[in-house]
């Protein structure tokens, strides 16, 4: 049978919208930190923006993990099964302690080894280690959280998700407010206020996730299901999880590299970038949110077994994504004025600035239509090789060897190197376009006896 595309819209955004709140929120927080940071001052920000890599590469962990969940939990959910996606939780929750007990290990005991990673400068390294060390708390809370919210939303329950978001985010700004400052009495640490604020939202988050589950009739916080074993869940979960999440840690760690890089062409080109980052998350804010909501619905429609309507669902979806960029983009223009007008940088930063933010403007395209397809449609039928292959060619053989060779053997100035980096996205656009059109991501991933 067949159905017009539009029908389709009004689910997406159901699921979309509080998605879109929920990003909004985050971007929300990072940008209130930077401009908190930024009365501290230019090292502040720059010290912050990269030792937050490394949570940016433990939430391309989580976001893996929440990807099986979401490949295999969508479609057992369109199916019926709550059982399997229980089993399934547990199997990403106890990857997802392990991952986050490691990173915080190291942000515990080697703070500054982390940030020689990122640069030589000896302050920035001090800053940001004051940072990791109070993050290293936040890391274990957010691997729980985020596996949990990642179960949440594939049963359809996002506002849930969205509200205790929101409920971190107010306690995030107060706290951090508190301890950059020194307000109410309370010490003024500066770097450390940010990362410690965070912490105790994340753990205050972590405490909201327990009751909500306890009064949840389909998803907890189990500990136990960690230690459930299933061989054909398993399996699965690995088949389809494991590649989406070598495709985001790879992923994660090329776009780090694009803060090596700039790290060492100095701290202006590297608080440019930061403010820049900002604003590129607000504007991208709807492109993501589209394609979490977008695959979360075509995975159920095709564990239904309304596999005739997979394409219909994934070009409405497509749309949907570019009409979501379309906006980003006069998002980045319109809040490009007041960035420049407000930063407190150098003359050579705000030099920077200025052509990251125009760059930025038509660069949000490719990651929307990217991100939409290889973490989305693509994955929604349990198709996650296809996109690791094409993010591992195009960031490690293209992307990071162009941008080191453009920085530090031909020595091009900054910007040169930044517009070079900001050509990855569209590089992948004709293999990732073809495999769309191909239709063979289109696949009922459940199975009657798992439990058998």
């Amino acid at each position: 049978m067949k159905f017009g595309v539009k029908q389709y819209r009004k689910p997406m955004l159901a699921l979309a919208i509080p998605i879109i709140i929920q990003n909004l929120i985050d971007s929300t927080i990072s940008s209130t930190d930077v401009i908190m940071l930024n009365f501290v001052g230019q090292d502040a920000i720059s010290a912050v923006s990269l030792a937050a890599n490394f949570s940016s590469i433990i939430f391309m962990v989580y976001y893996g993990l929440g990807t099986g969940i979401t490949m295999l939990g969508a479609q057992y959910y369109g199916k019926g099964d709550i059982k399997a996606i229980r089993v399934v939780h547990g199997i990403a929750l106890r990857l997802s302690l392990i991952v986050s007990a490691l990173f915080a290990a190291g942000a515990f005991f080697i703070p500054r080894h982390m940030m020689y990673i990122f640069t030589k400068d000896e302050n920035l390294i001090a800053l940001g280690a004051s940072y990791l060390r109070y993050m290293g708390i936040a890391y274990i809370c957010w691997g729980v959280i985020e596996i949990f919210l990642s179960s949440m939303r594939c049963v359809g329950r996002v506002k849930t998700s969205m509200f205790l978001n929101l409920m971190a985010f107010g306690i995030n700004i107060v706290l951090n407010a508190t301890f950059i400052f020194g307000l109410f009495g309370a010490p003024k640490l500066g770097v450390a206020g940010v990362a410690l604020g965070t912490a105790l939202s994340r753990v205050a988050e972590l405490i909201g996730c327990i009751i909500v589950s306890l009064y949840s009739k389909d998803i907890h916080i189990d500990l136990k299901m960690m230690f459930v074993k299933n061989k054909v869940l398993f399996s699965d979960f690995r088949k389809m999880a494991m590649p989406a999440l070598i495709n985001d840690i790879i992923w994660g760690l090329a776009f780090s590299m694009y803060s090596v890089i700039l790290g060492h062409l100095g701290s202006d080109a590297v608080a440019a970038n930061s403010l820049v980052s900002v604003v590129r998350n607000f504007g991208s804010i709807m492109c993501f949110a589209m394609a979490s909501g977008g695959t979360i619905y075509l995975g159920q429609v095709m564990g239904e077994g309304r596999i005739d309507e997979a394409a219909d669902v994934a070009k409405e979806l497509m749309f949907l994504t570019i009409a979501s960029a379309a906006i980003g983009s006069v998002i980045i223009a319109a809040a490009s004025p007041f960035v420049m007008m407000f930063a407190d940088l150098t003359d050579t930063a705000m030099g920077y600035l200025k052509y990251m933010l125009m760059i930025n403007v038509y660069y949000i395209f490719g990651g929307a239509v990217n991100t939409t397809l290889i973490a989305g449609v693509f994955r929604a039928g349990g198709d996650s090789k296809y996109g690791m292959k094409v993010d591992v060619i195009d960031m490690w053989c293209y992307a990071v060897p162009l941008g080191f060779l453009s920085a530090f053997v031909l020595k091009l100035p900054v910007m040169w190197v930044y517009f070079l980096l900001c050509t990855d996205e569209f590089v992948k656009w004709p293999w990732v376009l073809r495999h769309y059109r191909s239709g063979k991501w289109i696949k009922n991933i459940t199975r009657e006896d798992w439990d058998k």
